[in-house]
């Protein structure tokens, strides 16, 4: 709550040039204003104890010295005494209620952040009432009016909130926070601010890593690859673990040549191979600036990045936007451009969070009407692509402080924030609650799986997409673990997917998935091997899909055939058969004649998109290759399949 506030009052009473000496004061005693001004400059050195006893002594020599009372609200709030700050102020208004009438602006503030609605109210209402003031103050009074109606309103309708302690393995007398969350709930990452004698303010900010045993988390450990006496925080965990993006400040080299930072904050990134970490990588120019970017929030599709970019103005207050990049087809972040729709403000938004979904967006602001400094909001995207009017998560999920750093679990039910309340175990602790149904995005489940050589079963690095097949848009994009095989894609549900899994050398794999009228989280487990380009080596084209008694390709097989259409492309030198196979309904000789088209139906596409007719043939087997019963709806599912062949 502080930083706010600090904010706030540097910003509205620095207009008075309290800071400065002055040669027309309220008060005329001489010895009042020689404190005074050596409180100024003990101010001015940042030297607040000084300042205090300095202005009150000052205060002592006349007690209408209304600068003297002004200035010292300023120094009490910047040390944290709010409440003494606004008495000090109270205090000078009533000495001369028009010599300072931004006082009742800055009262409107003090009074909001403490939670003290009505009397915000009342000095926002003066305030507005004076024909003075600047447009942004007067901007700022008719929010704090707005949040002072809006809190009371929810302080009578409170949400459920039963937040519990993450518990030893997570929490220490130290502060953690912005907590990161696989997929599958089982890997968390966080940030903790450790004591540290090499760093300049005596504390750093480390990465540390619970993962869950029998619903608890167990010991934390340092990512030793990563860690610095310099502060690294506010990470995104990639869904499947793989992959790290996060913010460090000020970095000089200190993971090795071309790693530093271009702004006063910059966002890195780390890949994971096995369980180690690679050495980080600054995301470059286009995404980094000479401002601070910061909070990143990588989605489930591995090619979009949200994340918060901010500067200070002239001021003293920090503009904080909400800015998304996309990846490129060459691997390369795109010119990053500030979300659009209803979201960002002329004030604060931070602590992003992309949701698994894709679809719900969670974010921290002082920019909408709520409790007083940051709250928690939730903003779902409309179909142009622009996210729309944000909904407050409530009281008391959010209250007069700061709320923020709020991670939302792929499954929507559960939500993990940091908070210093009373009872933890020191500091900044992390804490879950239940999600209220209101605020919960859309139902997400997950695959999970291992990518291996089909012969050898080594471990293979793969890399993998999941693709809505109606839309034809990849929801998900990534790299099997380079040591271990594995991968994870979050899917949210109500939709049928595709899997494709390529790499140099192999036949590409593919599987699909119908994920419609399913409303529950249940996770799958996938076996993905590949096999090697060689003569004879066959692939099943999971997503090549045609109507009853059809060699139409439906829409929904664009997909595949344009992998497959890639797969030609990478490979010149390849010559491939199509192969078309049925179940045994209906006569012998109809399902020869369909799987024969069909198979024509492929190849003729593979032309039309620039494979050479050379490298291609067709050939039908109808119902003579069965690969499960024919007895089952299941079976002649199967049954029902393209298959594509290397002849050489």
């Amino acid at each position: 709550m502080m930083k706010l506030l600090s904010t706030l009052i540097i910003g509205l009473f620095s207009l008075a040039c309290l800071a400065q000496p002055q040669t027309d004061y309220s008060s005329k005693n001489k010895k009042a204003i020689k404190l005074y001004e050596e409180a100024i400059s003990a101010y001015n050195y940042r030297n607040h104890d000084l300042s205090t006893t300095l202005l009150n002594e000052a205060i002592e020599k006349d007690e209408l010295f209304i600068e003297a009372y002004l200035l010292l609200s300023q120094v009490l709030a910047e040390k944290g005494k709010n409440m003494e700050a606004i008495a000090s102020l109270e205090k000078a208004v009533k000495i001369n209620p028009r010599y300072f009438p931004n006082a009742y602006y800055m009262l409107g503030e003090m009074y909001l952040l403490e939670g003290i609605y009505t009397d915000a109210a009342k000095n926002f209402t003066i305030y507005l009432d004076h024909s003075g003031g600047s447009d942004e103050s007067k901007i700022r009074s008719r929010l704090g009016l707005d949040c002072c109606a809006f809190a009371e309103r929810a302080i009578a309708n409170p949400v459920d909130f039963d937040p519990i302690n993450l518990g030893p393995g997570v929490n220490t007398e130290n502060s953690e926070y912005y907590p990161c969350l696989t997929a599958d709930d089982a890997t968390l990452l966080f940030t903790r601010e450790i004591p540290d004698s090499r760093a300049f303010l005596g504390t750093q900010e480390d990465f540390f890593v619970s993962t869950s045993e029998a619903k608890t988390w167990g010991p934390s450990r340092g990512i030793s690859e990563i860690n610095s006496v310099m502060n690294e925080g506010a990470p995104s965990l990639s869904h499947d673990g793989q992959v790290l993006i996060f913010t460090a400040c000020e970095i000089e080299g200190e993971w090795g040549p071309g790693r530093t930072g271009l702004g006063s904050c910059d966002l890195f990134f780390s890949h994971k191979v096995g369980t180690s970490w690679s050495s980080p990588m600054n995301l470059g120019e286009r995404i980094n600036s000479y401002y601070w970017e910061s909070q990143p929030s990588l989605a489930a599709d591995g090619r979009t990045l949200y994340f918060v970019r901010g500067k200070s103005t002239a001021r003293g207050i920090r503009e904080q936007d909400i800015w998304v990049s996309h990846l490129s087809v060459d691997g390369v972040w795109q010119k990053p451009r500030k979300i659009e729709g209803e979201v960002n403000t002329a004030f604060e938004e931070e602590s992003v969070m992309i949701h698994p979904d894709g679809e719900t967006l969670y974010f921290s602001s002082n920019g909408h009407p709520g409790m007083g400094g940051l709250d928690i909001y939730m903003s779902k995207k409309r179909a142009d692509g622009s996210w729309g009017k944000p909904v407050n998560l409530g009281y008391p999920i959010n209250t007069h402080g700061n709320e923020n750093s709020l991670l939302v679990s792929a499954s929507g039910e559960l939500a993990y924030f940091a908070s210093d309340r009373d009872g933890g175990a020191g500091g900044l602790d992390l804490y879950r609650f239940i999600m209220p149904e209101a605020a919960r995005p859309n139902v997400v489940t997950f695959a999970k799986g291992v990518v291996f050589d089909a012969l050898s079963y080594k471990k293979l690095e793969a890399s993998f997409e999941m693709i809505d097949l109606e839309t034809g848009n990849v929801v998900s994009s990534s790299m099997s673990n380079p040591k271990s095989g594995e991968f994870l894609v979050s899917l949210p549900v109500d939709h049928d997917y595709a899997l494709n899994v390529s790499r140099e050398g192999y036949l590409f794999y593919s599987a699909n998935f119908s994920l419609k009228d399913v409303d529950t989280a249940e996770p799958y487990a996938l076996e993905v091997p590949l096999e090697k380009i060689k003569p004879g080596g066959k692939g099943v084209l999971n997503n090549i899909f045609f109507d009853t008694d059809s060699y139409a390709l439906k829409a929904e097989s664009k997909v595949e055939l344009e992998k497959l259409v890639e797969f030609m492309t990478l490979n010149r030198h390849t010559r491939i058969e199509i192969g078309g196979h049925t179940d045994n309904v209906g006569s012998e000789t109809a399902n020869q004649a369909l799987s024969e088209n069909r198979a024509k139906s492929v190849v003729s596409y593979l032309v039309e998109n620039g494979v050479e007719a050379w490298r291609l043939s067709a050939k039908g087997y109808g119902e003579s290759q069965f690969i499960s019963t024919n007895d089952t709806d299941e079976g002649r599912s199967k049954n029902r399949r393209t298959e594509f062949m290397i002849i050489e």
